[in-house]
C-alpha cells in the first residue's frame, strides 16, 4: 500500500540530512493538525476569509511532503472569493481532511 506523502522534496532541500528531516516531519506534525482544524471550522462557520488563510497557509507544507491536494486546495481558496454556499466545498474539504489525515498516520507510524 502507498504511502499518503513522499519525502522526495524533503530529501531535496535537506540534502539528505537525516535531522533537518526529522524536524520538518515533526513540525508538519505539529503545525497541520490545527491549520486543518481551523480551516474546517471557517468553512463550517462560514467563515471564507479564514478559510482562506489556512488553506493558503498549508499549501506549501502540503507540497513539501508531495500530498496531491494542490488543486482542492485552490478549489478552497476560489470558494472563498465566491458567494457560493459551504455546501458546495463540503466534498471537497472532506477530501482534504481524509487525505491529510492519512498522510498524518502514515508520518507518525513512519517517525515514532
Amino acid at each position: 500500500m502507498s504511502k499518503g506523502y513522499s519525502l522526495k522534496n524533503v530529501n531535496e532541500l535537506s540534502g539528505g540530512d537525516n535531522e533537518f528531516i526529522a524536524v520538518l516531519v515533526q513540525t508538519f506534525l505539529e503545525e497541520i493538525p490545527p491549520d486543518l482544524d481551523s480551516m474546517v471550522q471557517a468553512v463550517n462557520s462560514d467563515n471564507p476569509q479564514m478559510a482562506y488563510q489556512y488553506a493558503h497557509k498549508m499549501k506549501p507544507n502540503l507540497q513539501l511532503f508531495d500530498i496531491d491536494l494542490l488543486a482542492q486546495i485552490k478549489q478552497i481558496e476560489a470558494w472563498s472569493k465566491t458567494k457560493k454556499e459551504k455546501e458546495q466545498i463540503i466534498p471537497i474539504l472532506d477530501h482534504i481532511v481524509s487525505t491529510v489525515n492519512g498522510a498524518l498516520e502514515d508520518l507518525k507510524a513512519d517517525f515514532s
